[in-house]
């Protein structure tokens, strides 16, 4: 039987108060506004085929890799009874949206500083790992940049935050100046972290996925740091940009400066519980597409899906994208995907629900070609538009 608890409620169709100034004269899409996959994954994999002999250097010094960690979201190598993961991450180009939001009085760097943490942490905790310590990366193109008190202080506020939240220590970083590389009014935000899985059965790689599987989703906040090249074209298009009210009063700019979710706790919470997680895959690049990250071959059916947030109806209404273009490329509110085993779904959305999260029953996993199902959308992905994990 399936829970009922957190279902979404019922799908009501919003429409906006758009006029032929208001839409794009062609389709906006993640390829036109300058990210591509087919050129990107390829460079990726190319590089993770590479990089593993190299795993040899690491034997050498007396430690062993998780192989099975190679392609997950963050690495993992086993040091004496330990295992420790490492993960680097960067924001994108969401902090181009606070830069073009300063005239409203806020510097949004807050929020910037937040969910670039936020993206690092959770990469590294989808693998189990508790966090240990983050450093920062702050590339500029001129010095000069630094030199805005407000928008500094919002940036080490929100940096330190997120940290606080997530458990881990902020133990230095990098701030380099660029010219001639970096945008002189631009800051390109990273950063990398260091976690441990104390207790090996909490290592959390594909190898635990199998047939049978629940599928859990937690509710997101927004669009977090994916797809922003996206959305920052269509604002360009709009003839108050940033400034175009959507029906909750607030403005589009504001909508995409909201902050994401860190999952570090939630994780241990559910570890610290008994609840037997076999996989954890973060909504980010491609989309739901990443439901399928694991290498098994399998149908993951979703039976249901959170209520289209107000902000990914915006963009689709002006953009002009159908429901598989949207969904290939946001989270469209699906944030997190937790795979598990029947027995403990509802103590999961139990604890989801007292970490502050909405959690939402979405599916299973399957026998059959490597997929994703969305049944609420007639939408399937097969296992070929994700040549990469």
């Amino acid at each position: 039987m399936i829970p009922t608890y957190h279902r979404p409620n019922k799908f009501v169709l919003m429409v906006y108060e758009t006029n032929s100034n208001m839409k794009p004269n062609k389709k906006i899409t993640y390829s036109s506004s300058g990210v591509n996959y087919s050129d990107i994954d390829p460079i990726k994999k190319l590089a993770q085929n590479s990089a593993q002999s190299t795993a040899l250097n690491l034997k050498k010094s007396g430690f062993s890799e998780i192989s099975a960690s190679r392609g997950e979201s963050a690495y993992v190598w086993q040091q004496g009874n330990i295992l420790m993961a490492s993960v680097i991450e960067g924001l994108g180009t969401k902090n181009l949206v606070a830069d073009a939001m300063k005239k409203s009085g806020k510097t949004y760097y807050d929020v910037v500083a937040h969910d670039t943490v936020a993206t690092i942490i959770n990469d590294l905790v989808s693998v189990g790992a508790k966090p240990l310590s983050l450093h920062a990366y702050w590339a500029v193109g001129d010095s000069k940049w630094l030199g805005d008190k407000q928008r500094m202080k919002d940036l080490i506020t929100g940096w330190k935050s997120a940290c606080d939240i997530a458990g881990v220590s902020w133990g230095g970083g990098e701030t380099p100046a660029y010219a001639g590389i970096i945008n002189p009014e631009t800051i390109d935000l990273a950063g990398s972290a260091v976690g441990i899985i104390k207790n090996k059965t909490n290592l959390l790689t594909d190898k635990k996925l199998k047939t049978g599987d629940k599928i859990i989703f937690i509710k997101s906040n927004g669009i977090n740091a994916n797809g922003l090249s996206l959305a920052r074209a269509l604002a360009k298009k709009l003839p108050a940009g940033y400034n175009t009210k959507l029906k909750n009063k607030k403005t589009y700019g504001e909508a995409l400066l909201t902050k994401s979710n860190i999952y570090a706790n939630l994780v241990q919470n559910l570890f610290k519980n008994k609840i037997d997680v076999h996989y954890l895959s973060n909504i980010t690049g491609h989309g739901l597409r990443k439901v399928m990250r694991g290498r098994p071959n399998f149908t993951y059916l979703i039976d249901r899906i959170f209520t289209t947030p107000e902000l990914f109806k915006f963009i689709q209404d002006t953009s002009g994208l159908n429901d598989y273009e949207m969904y290939q490329t946001f989270n469209m509110g699906q944030d997190y995907a937790i795979f598990l085993s029947a027995k403990h779904v509802e103590k999961a959305l139990q604890i989801i629900e007292k970490n502050g999260f909405t959690g939402l029953y979405a599916g299973e996993v399957q026998k059959g070609p490597k997929q994703v199902v969305i049944k609420e959308k007639n939408i399937i992905y097969k296992g070929d538009t994700l040549d990469l994990r």
